[in-house]
């Protein structure tokens, strides 16, 4: 295959590479050519496609992918490299259709474009938001497990997948990005507990109330927490605000009113 005009993605693969640890040269090399060979196959990619196009054997394929590479890395090192500075990570469970009985993890989703939980799998994606660039990079999909017999539930599952990659994501951003679904004390409390912030919304059926100001009665019983006006969302408006004085953004927000009993 005649990959002249990718020379400059094989200097910034090789680049991006160099700055991983535990590589040798042979491992680069392989890396480099898979990598041109993905951006240059058109149709679908798979081991005997990139013998027939590529520099080695099918068998040498197999045996490559099936050593651990850190993509993660690989995709945040590109990321720091090639972004514009001002980042958040955003994160998105995504349904994949597949039918059959016999591909691990295999299950009923929530797919968001039928409305509906449906056969297949599931991904949860990772990406950095580059508000300078207005675009996202990839930085990793993990596919979600079914254990019927764990009692791991899809928050903490969801959340674990976060907190466990901590180290690597805080080097980005501190900042989480997910969609209403995520604004679950479960979820922001392990998040909160490993360092980060999450920014979301509620769903539009939360049922917001005030917290009680006023003087305690003393008496017996629990203390009165709240009123009994509810929060009522109407009008938006822009306002720029310093976001944890890493960036400055529009954001919407909201004039709060009070239900006058």
């Amino acid at each position: 295959m005649i990959t002249k005009e990718l020379k400059s993605y094989n200097k910034l693969v090789s680049s991006t590479l160099s700055k991983l640890p535990n590589l040798n040269k042979r491992r680069r090399d392989f890396l480099v050519e898979v990598f041109v060979l993905i951006l240059s196959i058109q149709g679908r990619i798979n081991f005997l496609q990139l013998s027939r196009y590529g520099k080695h054997k099918e068998q040498r394929y197999r045996q490559q992918f099936e050593k651990p590479f850190d993509f993660l890395e690989f995709n945040k090192q590109l990321v720091l490299s090639s972004g514009g500075g001002k980042y958040a990570i955003a994160f998105d469970p995504s349904y994949i259709n597949k039918s059959g009985k016999h591909t691990p993890d295999l299950g009923y989703f929530w797919s968001g474009s039928a409305g509906r939980a449906k056969w297949g799998f599931e991904i949860a994606g990772l990406a950095a938001i580059d508000a300078d660039n207005h675009t996202a990079f990839h930085l990793e999909a993990v596919q979600t497990m079914v254990d019927k017999n764990n009692d791991t539930t899809l928050v903490d599952w969801y959340a674990d997948i976060i907190t466990s990659k901590k180290d690597s994501l805080i080097d980005i951003s501190d900042i989480i990005v997910a969609d209403a679904w995520f604004s679950k004390k479960k979820f922001v409390d392990k998040l909160m507990g490993a360092g980060m912030n999450l920014i979301s919304r509620f769903r539009d059926d939360a049922d917001l109330l005030y917290l009680f100001r006023g003087k305690q009665s003393g008496g017996r019983g629990r203390p009165k927490k709240n009123m009994t006006g509810k929060l009522i969302i109407t009008i938006s408006e822009k306002i720029t605000f310093s976001w944890f004085s890493k960036m400055k953004m529009q954001l919407s927000i909201v004039q709060k009113y009070i239900l006058n009993h």
